[in-house]
């Protein structure tokens, strides 16, 4: 069976490219096809650097030539990507962080602050050198999350300047305005102030060398998201959803926040937190009680990396109280998913890392079984 080329660049005309309007040959994104008897190799570029951009490609142009053309051809797709040049973003870098990622949600009550907590755990589980900086202002958590509450950050002298030290705690270096404020204490601020105190914890902290710094922002598309991403240059962006479609609308503002033409901060993908109910006493049982799939579904239609799901169990409740996150247990299905979340995470900021300008000077190397970001 010898394939027409020309019957094959008529079957990639049927294929849409996402936010264009126009299929893959019309925009360019098909840069050659080349049949050698019943094989054919497609050369394709796409501006999306995700690996699950690159792998729905593939897919597409797999189906639809053995839909259209030949079931049975052998088909090879050479994939590049090619973003747009990114605009710098304006902002001080904090000389000794290698990447800063933004961990946000369109609402509250979503498992924001647990994600974090999580991730940052699993990083340092993995040797990987992380803060957390708390920019939740009204309702701060970290210190409870952490086992910390009781504790004050010290004054160290860095180079003649008087700097705050960071709280750590299970190798995660952490900030928050709730060391500063008492338990029963509301946290009455206007903008101004609260952006000058997230200021004060971001440029006068003695964060040392970290891979990662971990933001937990508030829940919505406000005043403080904007003064940080005014701040820093920030190396991408999760954003956490629950599966119902309430909080879907919000996570879907979350995203467009970040992709706003004005911020353009890289969305390194969304998490489905309570992703169902398994009850202790029927561990094999998954309830979906708020929807399923329902951000893994919003992460295709948005066409932004999906990084996993985390199920509803007591155990994550229970470890948020004490303060020792559930990502530390051994063993144990709920850690193996905070693992995989992780790595998901690491991944998809050394695929920004490898496809954007950097925000510094990075080169990427191997820890603990992962790809990190150094300079």
């Amino acid at each position: 069976m010898k394939l027409d080329r020309k019957e094959i660049i008529e079957a990639l005309e049927s294929i849409t490219v996402p936010g264009e309007g126009k299929n893959m040959v019309e925009s360019g994104a098909v840069q050659n096809v080349m049949t050698f008897g019943d094989e054919v190799v497609v050369d394709l570029v796409i501006g999306n650097p995700s690996l699950q951009a690159k792998k729905k490609a593939e897919v597409e142009i797999m189906k639809v030539i053995h839909d259209k053309v030949y079931e049975k051809a052998k088909i090879k797709v050479n994939i590049k990507v090619e973003t747009p040049e990114k605009p710098e973003i304006k902002g001080k870098s904090i000389p000794g962080i290698k990447n800063i990622v933004a961990v946000a949600s369109g609402k509250g009550g979503v498992g924001k602050s647990t994600i974090t907590a999580n991730i940052a755990a699993t990083l340092a589980k993995m040797g990987f050198k992380v803060g957390v900086l708390d920019a939740d202002i009204y309702g701060p958590s970290a210190p409870i999350m952490f086992d910390v509450a009781d504790q004050k950050p010290l004054a160290v002298d860095i180079d003649g300047k008087s700097k705050m030290k960071p709280i750590e705690n299970y190798g995660v270096k952490i900030l928050s305005i709730g060391f500063f404020t008492q338990p029963n204490q509301a946290v009455i601020w206007r903008g101004p102030m609260a952006a000058k105190a997230l200021n004060q914890m971001i440029f006068d902290a003695a964060w040392g060398e970290l891979d990662f710094l971990l933001l937990d922002l508030p829940p919505g598309t406000g005043d403080i998201h904007l003064s940080i991403m005014q701040s820093l240059p920030i190396t991408g962006a999760v954003v956490v959803s629950t599966p119902q479609n309430v909080a879907l609308a919000d996570a879907r503002k979350g995203v467009a926040m970040f992709q706003q033409e004005s911020i353009n901060v890289p969305v390194l993908g969304i998490v489905e937190n309570m992703a169902y109910f398994t009850p202790e006493e029927l561990p094999d049982n998954k309830y979906y009680i708020f929807g399923k799939e329902g951000a893994k579904n919003l992460s295709e239609d948005l066409q932004v990396p999906f990084l996993g799901e985390i199920p509803l169990v007591q155990s994550i409740r229970e470890a948020g109280d004490v303060g020792r996150p559930a990502a530390l247990q051994e063993n144990t299905p709920l850690a193996d998913a905070f693992d995989q979340l992780t790595k998901n995470v690491v991944q998809e900021v050394v695929s920004r890392n490898q496809s954007l300008p950097p925000t510094e000077a990075i080169a990427i190397t191997t820890m603990a079984g992962c790809s990190a970001v150094k300079k």
